[in-house]
């Protein structure tokens, strides 16, 4: 049965986010007219009602009568469905605001819209301006484990809590927390989700079968916000779960047991989006088992799902996860490429390629990877990650945005497409939230998860206007006082964490397994791939052409001659593609390792100020909430001054070169 059409009903002590009440004052104080049918409708009807409720204004249904000047809202759906179905045009004239939308979905969005617009919806008269997202799907992955697992969790690289969907191998059953969740996301422009980890373990697998009745659950408490469910599944299925003696792609009967298995999925949940997979990748079987392809292996699903529109998303983030750390001609950054390059228009027209934005793995400063762009007879989908595995564990104070924004403004030939222009199966991030009351651990990481999904909807979006839009929604009563503090604490949170953190691209520095605070050599006897190579002369990878191994070549120009020499090379992204000698002189004018120590010291600095920054904002802001924040500062100026001493003394001991300011390094 359809869950009823009002708004959800959060638990006691569970924030609002970025939609508190009074954001629907606005809308809630007037008169709207709304026409149009289905769940995303009802879901509008519902918001309008509940608004007009608290506020004082009217509501009206009419499906046939014309609007009047009486009614200040008009709302209205047309009956398009898929991606054509989420454009809305909004527009005000003779005191009277009209958002026309296309299906139901577009309503939804349109409503939301005008949420953010607030007074502004309701003042003077403009055109018609039309919305339509850039991207068709806008997808968050869920790396939940329905069981505990040992190492990983509830929630594999979960900073938030437990899982929204499991607990301890049991569904949750929370609808109305997830209700909640779904109509967060659809406020921000989400319209997709995977609800467990692309690491599928054993309970994991049988979500598939006589588990996915847990699944429909979610997809119910998710529908009426427009958002699609979507599972991970193990490539051994058929193996791990029908009792076959093999999984090769191009046999018969792996087919129909796969065709099978989907029919009963659809059956199920009717408007199901597809699978994700994760496959010959750091232990998860795929296809290479039996000497077949990863197009072999993604056709082979996506002909099962072919029948019912539904997708399969596979991952690219396949490498040699066992590499001796000796060779240093192996490279795990040219992986994905030199793997899925050779497959360009073998895929099946349902079948995406699922890429990290960058080559290794969401480091807090990567080149974007040189396969979106090279594979034009494919649908890529392009995939970040907000929960912040290698960016602070949302201990740490760091927005995102603009690092995405640079990703998805990139022009991997100079001069044609942009990143999220390429990006033609969607943009997809592992979601940041969890059961947490502030749904992200850091109430300030809110600010990603609302962040992403406006750029997945607008890639070309400023991200310190949708940053404002957080800001604004989250605290809609905010003096400027306030505003003005968060932005300050928030802007340069991305580059102040890059200063106290591993230098110049060279990645990863951290603490093997789970992944937080400093460990220079952490990573770098081990075959995971992720080498620094700093020794008593210099620090970096050599990828070049002429001398290295050759990455830096699988870009189009201008960026392969770009990268390829330490004297065009970008200072921050030096020493992922060069090995240089600590004097080494940057385009900034400094050296190598006096940039390493002058910028480690200044990222502890802008910690410390973003920290009485805050504290300064104490009696504008709920005090639960600035409590936590203010504690997590306290943890994250202990990190990062942990991280400049570890870092300084292991570079001022590597090299031998003394701080030309003679400040204290141990």
């Amino acid at each position: 049965m359809p869950l009823p059409a009002r708004v959800p009903v959060l638990p006691e002590g569970v924030d609002p986010a970025w939609l508190p009440p009074a954001v629907f004052r606005p809308l809630g104080s007037r008169r709207t007219l709304i026409r149009g049918s289905g769940p995303p409708v009802d879901a509008v009807h519902a918001e309008v009602a509940d608004a007009c409720a608290r506020f004082g204004g009217q509501m009206t249904s009419d499906d046939a009568g014309a609007a009047t000047p009486a009614h200040d809202l008009v709302l209205e759906a047309g009956d398009a469905k898929g991606p054509e179905g989420e454009e809305f045009t909004c527009s005000r004239r003779d005191g009277t605001t009209t958002v026309t939308a296309a299906g139901p979905a577009g309503l939804l969005y349109g409503l939301f819209h005008v949420v953010r617009l607030g007074e502004d919806a309701f003042r003077g008269a403009w055109p018609p301006e039309t919305h339509r997202p850039a991207v068709g799907l806008r997808m968050l992955d869920h790396w939940d484990n329905v069981a505990v697992h040992p190492v990983m969790g509830q929630v594999e690289r979960g900073y938030a809590g437990g899982s929204l969907f499991w607990a301890d191998g049991r569904a949750r059953g929370e609808s109305e927390r997830v209700r909640a969740y779904g109509r967060l996301l659809a406020a921000c422009g989400i319209n997709a989700i995977t609800v467990n980890n692309v690491n599928v373990h054993e309970t994991e697998a049988r979500l598939l079968t006589d588990r996915i009745g847990e699944v429909a659950d979610i997809a119910r408490a998710l529908r009426p916000y427009g958002i699609r469910t979507h599972l991970s599944v193990t490539f051994a299925a058929p193996v791990v779960l029908g009792g076959e003696d093999t999984a090769d792609p191009l046999d018969p009967a792996v087919r129909r047991w796969w065709a099978d298995a989907t029919r009963r999925v659809y059956q199920a949940i009717p408007d199901f989006g597809g699978f994700v997979v994760k496959a010959d990748s750091e232990g998860q079987p795929g296809p290479f088992a039996y000497g077949r392809s990863h197009a072999d292996g993604a056709n082979m699903l996506a002909a099962a799902l072919a029948p019912y529109g539904g997708t399969v998303h596979w991952r690219a983030f396949v490498y040699d996860h066992r590499q001796d750390w000796r060779d240093r001609t192996t490279d795990r950054a040219r992986a994905a490429h030199d793997h899925f390059v050779p497959l360009d228009g073998e895929f099946a027209p349902n079948a995406v390629l699922q890429v990290k934005h960058g080559p290794m793995d969401f480091q807090v400063r990567e080149p974007v990877s040189p396969l979106i762009g090279a594979m034009p007879r494919t649908r890529l989908a392009v995939e970040a990650q907000v929960t912040q595995e290698y960016t602070g564990q949302q201990r740490h104070a760091c927005w995102l945005g603009p690092m995405w924004s640079e990703v998805l403004r990139f022009r991997p030939d100079g001069r044609g497409a942009t990143v999220g222009e390429l990006a033609r199966g969607g943009l997809v991030a592992v979601s940041n939230a969890g059961d947490d009351p502030f749904w992200t651990g850091h109430p300030l990481a809110q600010a990603n998860l609302y962040t992403f999904g406006r750029l997945a909807w607008q890639p070309g979006a400023d991200p310190r206007a949708l940053l404002g839009e957080w800001i604004r929604l989250t605290h809609p009563d905010a003096p400027q006082r306030l505003t003005d503090g968060l932005h300050t604490v928030l802007d340069g949170s991305w580059r102040t964490y890059e200063k106290y953190t591993a230098p110049l691209g060279v990645g990863f520095m951290v603490q093997p397994g789970h992944h937080y605070g400093p460990s220079v050599d952490g990573y770098e006897y081990s075959p995971w791939g992720t080498y620094h190579f700093a020794d008593r002369d210099g620090v970096g990878v050599d990828r070049s052409r002429a001398t290295g191994t050759g990455y830096a070549g699988q870009y189009a120009e201008p960026w392969a001659d770009l990268y390829e020499s330490p004297g065009t090379c970008p200072d921050e992204l030096l020493l992922f593609f060069h090995h240089v000698p600590y004097g080494h002189v940057l385009h900034s004018g400094r050296t190598v390792i006096q940039h390493i120590y002058d910028t480690h010291f200044e990222g502890v600095e802008e910690v410390e100020a973003a920290r009485e920054v805050w504290a300064s904002l104490a009696h504008l802001v709920e005090p639960a909430r600035h409590a936590r924040v203010a504690e997590l500062y306290e943890e994250q100026l202990h990190s990062a001054r942990e991280w400049r001493d570890q870092i300084n003394t292991y570079f001022f001991r590597k090299s031998g070169v003394p701080d030309e300011r003679s400040r204290p390094i141990h």
